[in-house]
């Protein structure tokens, strides 16, 4: 009885994410790519804040955070580390990117590289190599997603179903409302996240040390278990070198998906709001950390740990709040699977076949939908219901090409003088090096792969930059002008 109720709120949350997908395009037509892939560039703030909060909170919230402190302790504060500074990020770059938008008509991230360096050729291979990362996180939410409806159906949903089902679900909401469904099913998924998390993370303190208080959590590490509270952790992998590059690396990784929330807003100001309150959302982590670290007491003996979170609410709380999890978890993959899959669609039809082929912008939008129902039907979900054991490789080889592309926005947004030779031979080096240190010799002296690229990348980017031809003048004064007009303190002109 306990399992049934557990399986029928995570199954009702399911629904509920589909009614909201569905009415969320509110009778608009997505017949225009901007409105599609954008949203008419419409988003208030408060949609805008669970937006990007929820958008960058994955399963790893409920599955691998609680998992890392199990396994690791500390280390996994990486994490609050690297949100903190996107908030700084989107704060910051996110009004000057949705200026350039605005004004320049960009919907994707390629689309204001090709635009900067008047290349479409580069910005045909930044659209194509930076969906490696974003389709392997895709198919990565997608597997801890059917993972779910299988635990909380005590395996009678196959997780090749739960792969069609979730699937399915996000391919009706997405294909008739666009960034409308990311944005109003992660609106209800990012408020769902949040009260769960917390819930959870208090009940199991309560009933851990019989007080409301996470600090008693960590006072009982400190005394029975220290090692948990240091670096390299309670397994001994995680060196200090290796844990700092890993943050940096992230730091440096501006996923497509995240460009295109960004010109989401309604306008500067609402983004520059949201981004000033997003810390507030990530507090979120804390008591799902704290979790898995009444787990390394609760569950000493668990195979998998990042089981940790689910395995504790299924043994020893009500089919209820089992049932929340479930729910919560789920809503945290399907609201990063979501943007992911999205926004690798539209750039495929607006900066790969577009220009190769001259499409008119009705055609490309059109094109963009089809693209999203073959990108679930002939990539994520194969992948997904394999799950093939080097998917962790691809994702960590995808997000090293993402810190590569760093060059790129230091061009768009700092250097005039960067040049389309520059980004393309720092690219091509930082990847080649990246590749090679993540497959070959794996993270040197302890330092991430990414990292090692990057330190090849940057010199090689200025150098080349500096012996080449840069694009025209009125291009580079037409962005720093944009830019200019949507500092922090500025109007827009």
């Amino acid at each position: 009885m306990n399992a049934s109720v557990s399986l029928a709120i995570t199954l009702v949350y399911l629904l509920v994410a589909l009614v909201i997908g569905i009415r969320a395009r509110g009778g608009r037509s997505m017949a225009r790519l901007e409105e599609w892939g954008v949203a008419g560039r419409s988003m208030s703030g408060i949609v805008l804040y669970l937006l990007i909060g929820a958008g960058s909170i994955s399963a790893y919230t409920f599955m691998g955070a609680p998992g890392w402190a199990y396994s690791k302790g500390v280390p996994v504060f990486y994490v609050v580390i690297y949100l903190s500074y996107l908030a700084m990020v989107a704060w910051y770059f996110g009004p000057k990117v949705w200026a350039l938008g605005e004004r320049f008509g960009h919907v994707t991230q390629a689309d204001a590289i090709r635009d900067r360096y008047q290349s479409p050729w580069l910005g045909a291979l930044a659209a194509l190599v930076m969906s490696i990362g974003t389709l392997a996180y895709a198919v990565l939410q997608t597997i801890g997603a059917a993972y779910i409806l299988n635990v909380m159906s005590g395996g009678a949903i196959p997780r090749w179903v739960g792969v069609i089902v979730v699937l399915s679900i996000m391919a009706i909401y997405l294909w008739l409302s666009g960034q409308r469904a990311i944005g109003m099913t992660n609106a209800f998924q990012g408020a769902l996240m949040l009260v769960i998390a917390w819930l959870i993370g208090l009940w199991a303190t309560h009933q851990s040390t019989g007080g409301w208080w996470f600090g008693a959590v960590f006072d009982r590490l400190a005394e029975q278990r220290p090692e948990f509270l240091t670096l390299p952790g309670a397994d001994g992998r995680m060196s200090f070198a290796f844990w700092t590059t890993s943050i940096l690396v992230s730091m440096v990784s501006f996923m497509p998906p995240v460009w295109m929330q960004w010109m989401s807003a309604r306008s500067p100001d609402t983004l520059r709001r949201s981004a000033t309150w997003l810390p507030t959302y990530y507090v979120v982590i804390l008591p799902m950390v704290v979790v898995g670290f009444i787990g390394i007491f609760a569950l000493p003996q668990l195979e998998r740990a990042d089981t940790v979170a689910l395995t504790l609410a299924m043994q020893s709380m009500p089919a209820a709040l089992a049932g929340l999890l479930g729910a919560g978890t789920l809503a945290a993959a399907m609201s990063s699977c979501e943007p992911f899959i999205h926004a690798t669609a539209v750039t495929w039809a607006r900066d790969v076949v577009r220009p190769a082929l001259d499409l008119s912008e009705t055609v490309t939008a059109r094109l963009a939908r089809w693209l999203l129902l073959a990108i679930m039907a002939l990539i994520v979900t194969p992948l997904a219901i394999v799950s093939p054991g080097n998917l962790i490789m691809i994702l960590l080889i995808g997000l090293g090409f993402a810190a590569q592309v760093l060059p790129a926005f230091i061009g768009i947004f700092l250097w005039p003088r960067a040049t389309p030779a520059g980004v393309t031979t720092g690219i091509l080096a930082g990847f080649v090096v990246t590749v090679l240190l993540t497959v070959v010799w794996r993270n040197p002296l302890g330092i991430h792969a990414g990292f090692w690229g990057l330190m090849l990348n940057l010199p090689l980017f200025v150098m080349v930059s500096l012996k080449t031809r840069p694009v025209a003048r009125e291009v580079t004064e037409r962005f720093f002008a944009v830019m200019e007009h949507v500092g922090p303190g500025r109007q827009r002109s």
